[in-house]
């Protein structure tokens, strides 16, 4: 609990930011058309703050339900316009003005987007680099013989530098495709192509870790289970073990690897663990109960040890990586319409049942992941924020009345017909769309819920 007010800070910052951003593009080109603009309001329902600025007496608003605002433009068909300026009246613009209007707010998002990446791409980043890890048995990257400490080159003959470029184009290659070839360098220097076949990824309708589903996993050290210190007072020293005692087994599972017995202690919190080990010769056991810390709003295991150093050379597993400006810009460019497009053909593949509904996320998960971002620090953040400020754009886009697609779509509807929409036709639209994103706000907040509870 101690972490709810850091995790609600990241998030009121990610949403206010790409809310404010979001609108001032529907308020800064209505002003360039000429426009009259009443209120610009972060939020909706009872105003909580509001103050007047500018020659038109702009009202500037924070209202209480945060989870969205508007910018209400003079219009007559929402009440009396004096007659000398219903010229700056919005239903009275041509309907290209109308359409940029309406589209400078998605529009916006994009553009924060692009500034955001832009930006962390010249700024750099210590980045994880695409070395593979040993596959689970019978996984798709276990038939492609894909071993442990194979640092992947590129993917399909597209060069990736860092794993989350491989996760991100893997991804990517995983809905369109049956394989992609990995060209991959082993710690030798010896160059070889995995075939990886990629039916798997999508197997639980793309619900939960796709690349886990493949198998892919990041290398692991292969350091034997040899403890170097023990944290003082720590259950380990408490159970009487000491520096340089060998993990033979826990819970009667014989292990060798260090790594294997972490995965063991962080899921075991919360429970007692039988520890076989082997000191000077000789073989030894004692239950240890491990400590429950929290971890990113998960319970895990602690022992408080720490590995033995073993005088092998520790392979450097992460890289900076920066860009000058103009190389960063076009990459900025390149990612942002990448996860636009994958947002879309995502969400046609959840309309199609390809794709889980429940891959839906509202606030509640947006909010875990703004407050993990942010604890990993200020780049992951940025471009935490980035990707939603891509999503929120793609999802106001949508053919939805009472979204600023849907408001296009009427445009495009008057174009063909050369006159607007009845009144009752846009009331009776504007009822179905209000009852469709209500439903989609209710299964988003349901499986957020779902996964709060379900862990």
């Amino acid at each position: 609990m101690s972490e709810l007010p850091f995790y609600l800070a990241a998030f009121a910052v990610v949403i206010g930011v790409l809310i404010i951003f979001h609108e001032y593009g529907h308020y800064a080109v209505a002003r360039l058309c000429g426009v009259k603009v009443l209120r610009f309001s972060i939020g909706f329902g009872h105003v909580l703050w509001q103050r007047r600025f500018g020659r038109d007496g702009t009202e500037w608003a924070i209202s209480a339900f945060p989870l969205g605002g508007y910018v209400k433009m003079l219009d007559e068909r929402e009440g009396d316009v004096a007659p000398e300026e219903a010229h700056r009246a919005f239903n009275r613009q041509s309907v290209g003005r109308r359409s940029l209007i309406v589209a400078a707010g998605p529009a916006a998002n994009f553009l924060l987007a692009i500034l955001l990446y832009w930006g962390i791409f010249m700024y750099g980043s210590n980045e994880l680099q695409p070395i593979l890890g040993t596959p689970p048995d019978g996984s798709p990257a276990a038939m492609a013989a894909i071993t442990n400490g194979e640092q992947v080159r590129s993917v399909d003959r597209q060069p990736v530098a860092t794993w989350d470029d491989f996760r991100w184009l893997l991804l990517q290659k995983a809905v369109g495709q049956e394989s992609a070839d990995l060209e991959v360098i082993n710690e030798h220097g010896e160059i070889a192509v995995r075939r990886l076949f990629l039916a798997a990824a999508g197997e639980q309708g793309w619900e939960g870790d796709a690349l886990e589903r493949l198998g892919i996993a990041f290398y692991r050290p292969q350091l034997p289970a040899v403890i170097g210190r023990l944290v003082a007072g720590g259950a380990a020293e408490r159970a009487g073990m000491q520096a340089g005692d060998r993990v033979l087994a826990l819970d009667s599972q014989a292990i060798s690897l260090w790594h294997e017995l972490v995965i063991h202690v962080r899921e075991a919190a919360g429970r007692p663990i039988r520890v076989d080990f082997e000191r000077a010769g000789l073989p030894m056991t004692v239950e240890v109960m491990p400590e429950t810390v929290t971890e990113r709003g998960r319970e895990v295991g602690k022992i408080g040890v720490a590995v033995a150093e073993t005088g092998e050379i520790r392979r450097d597993i992460r890289v900076f990586v920066s860009y000058g400006i103009f190389d960063a810009g076009a990459k900025a460019l390149a990612e942002t319409w990448e996860k636009s497009v994958f947002s879309l053909v995502m969400l046609g593949k959840m309309l199609t049942g390809d794709v889980s509904w429940k891959n839906l996320s509202g606030p509640v998960t947006i909010a875990d992941y703004a407050g993990q971002s942010a604890r990993l620090g200020l780049d992951y953040y940025i471009k935490f924020m980035a990707l939603v400020s891509i999503s929120l754009g793609v999802l106001n886009l949508l053919p939805i009345p009472v979204l600023d697609g849907g408001h296009l779509m009427y445009h495009m509807i008057e174009v063909v017909r050369r006159r607007p929409l009845s009144e009752r036709a846009m009331g009776i639209a504007q009822q179905i769309g209000l009852s469709l994103l209500f439903a989609l706000m209710a299964f988003a907040f349901f499986n957020d819920f779902n996964r709060l509870f379900s862990g």
